[in-house]
């Protein structure tokens, strides 16, 4: 399989299902930034974590592959002729739940939030802040995605889960390196 195909020269792209759409299309700007996520979550990788965090890590860019192709893929192309669905697996409102439990769980190793925090601590802790924005970009970009097409709720609700375990992760990253989290007050 070749890298380049030249046919997105003129400035459009195939989705799932063959159609083309302008590279300019909401629908590439929400799949595009799934992917820009997914990219940041392995750069977080890259850094000295716990095991147990990359493991998580992995999981989750594996469900965003499939959240991406499934952005990537019209309404009316999500199922073959056959009926067989043409991405195997989706995000379910399990991989939902699997959020949440490991949500709760960093939660209860980490001190009780008091105030706003200043993102930040060491690097991969940093980049954590990042991808939660990233996230949070994508979360707001499908949206405006569902405002004119169809797309099922557990893509936006998955979403927004994966920002809060973010938040969370980057707290864990922090407090595992021993980096004091910076509160803000307001008026300060």
């Amino acid at each position: 399989m070749k890298v380049y195909t030249k046919t997105g020269d003129k400035g459009t792209t195939g989705l799932y299902g063959g159609t083309r759409v302008s590279k300019n299309s909401l629908k590439i700007d929400s799949y595009g930034t799934v992917d820009e996520l997914n990219s940041y979550l392995g750069l977080i990788r890259s850094y000295e974590i716990d095991p147990a965090l990359e493991e998580e890590i992995i999981i989750i860019q594996k469900g965003l592959f499939n959240l991406g192709a499934e952005l990537a893929t019209p309404v009316d192309k999500l199922y073959l002729a056959n009926g067989k669905p043409r991405i195997p697996k989706t995000i379910s409102e399990e991989d939902i739940v699997q959020l949440e439990e490991w949500i709760d769980d960093l939660e209860g190793q980490l001190e009780q939030l008091t105030h706003f925090i200043l993102p930040g601590g060491n690097q991969a802790a940093s980049h954590a802040h990042v991808a939660r924005c990233i996230c949070r970009r994508a979360e707001r970009l499908t949206v405006g995605l569902a405002e004119e097409e169809e797309i099922r709720p557990e893509l936006q609700k998955y979403l927004n889960r994966l920002s809060d375990y973010l938040f969370v992760l980057g707290r864990k990253i922090a407090t595992d390196n021993n980096h004091e989290e910076v509160k803000w007050i307001p008026g300060e």
